[in-house]
């Protein structure tokens, strides 16, 4: 019984405690919490590091049979979304790094194509999830540069906090271009094309809607294409990611306009490079009904092109780079549209020369 009291009574001044005490409890829990909640994010930052290098790792093993395989470190445009803008060093250029993958059986007195790679992902980076493609691409003769253009995961949380996505990103993707064509006398500069998928797509469009001189052909395969569309189907904690302080910092119903300005529909009115588009009505990605906008929107212009639009293939917003036969095949109607403008030396026509390059057998 007494026992019994005692913990009465500690229950009631738990209950009743001075509101002060209890306040200041909250607070310092708070702050306890938002401790907490940045060392998680920062762990989180580091094992990204830490993957990225292991990616590094993995790409020599991977295709260091077929290619020469360099990682550079090159600028792109200032960041103008700094909180202090008389701080040192806003002015300066973003700096990015970039897979470089040449083939080793390249005569450098010679001139290759070049393949811009810019890869897919809100905070995505280029993995050896493209493996295979590099290696069909390595096999063509073409040479690549994947740039880990801004906001690009395993790069710590500043560069991570950089994004721009539909924005500066571009110009980060087009610096790659251009430092690849500086950078190697065996570059042909008249023998560019770039190629991406989903944000990579993007990304594409964009690039070729800016520069459209400097790109002899384009692909874009699910690529996102309306960013309004897409804010509407996606969930909370995705529109959260456009909408943060270090990015656009505001939604779409408080600014459609620059919402637009980055959407590929809504610059069809640009397009003049030759450009192949794939879709799937099956893509759990990025919903079909964007690359129909796209789509519409360049017929609209009167714009050529050419578009295919699968129907429920297997993959779903994959569909086209996993392993499977049918992957394969519509790759090889990708390499066929770019090889009527680049003119790799080895081009792959068949499925079985896909196979070969990339599989080994």
């Amino acid at each position: 019984m007494k026992t019994l009291k005692i913990f009465l009574l500690i229950t009631a001044f738990s209950l009743f405690a001075s509101p002060r005490i209890f306040s200041q409890d909250v607070k310092e829990e708070k702050s306890n919490c938002v401790a907490l909640s940045n060392q998680v994010d920062n762990m989180r930052h580091r094992f990204d590091r830490l993957d990225k290098e292991l990616q590094d790792l993995l790409w020599y093993q991977k295709v260091g049979d077929v290619a020469v395989i360099d990682k550079v470190y090159i600028t792109g445009p200032p960041n103008p979304h700094f909180k202090n803008p008389t701080a040192m060093g806003v002015k300066n250029p973003v700096k990015f790094w970039c897979y470089v993958f040449i083939p080793k059986n390249i005569d450098p007195s010679k001139k290759y194509p070049l393949l811009v790679f810019p890869h897919g992902g809100v905070h995505g980076d280029f993995t050896t999830y493209y493996q295979h493609i590099i290696r069909e691409m390595m096999s063509q003769g073409y040479l690549v540069i994947a740039p880990e253009y801004r906001g690009s995961t395993g790069y710590g949380k500043s560069f991570y906090e950089k994004i721009d996505y539909g924005g500066l990103e571009n110009g980060d993707v087009f610096a790659a271009r251009n430092w690849m064509i500086a950078n190697y006398n065996f570059v042909d500069k008249n023998r560019v094309g770039i190629i991406g998928w989903s944000h990579g797509g993007m990304i594409a469009l964009m690039n070729i809607f800016a520069h459209p001189k400097d790109y002899q052909v384009a692909f874009a395969g699910v690529p996102v294409s309306d960013l309004i569309a897409r804010m509407g189907y996606m969930t909370q904690d995705y529109r959260d990611l456009y909408s943060a302080d270090y990015h656009i910092g505001k939604t779409v119903n408080e600014d459609v306009e620059e919402y637009k300005r980055r959407s590929p529909a809504w610059n069809a009115d640009k397009l003049q490079t030759p450009l192949l588009i794939h879709t799937n009505t099956s893509d759990d990605d990025v919903n079909v009904l964007e690359v129909e906008h796209l789509i519409q929107a360049l017929k609209a212009e009167n714009k050529k092109f050419e578009y295919k639009i699968y129907q429920h293939v297997e993959g779903g917003h994959s569909f086209d780079r996993i392993d499977t036969q049918r992957a394969q095949k519509i790759r090889v109607k990708i390499y066929k549209f770019l090889a009527q403008y680049l003119n790799p030396p080895q081009p792959i026509s068949t499925a079985g020369e896909l196979k070969k390059a990339a599989y080994r057998f």
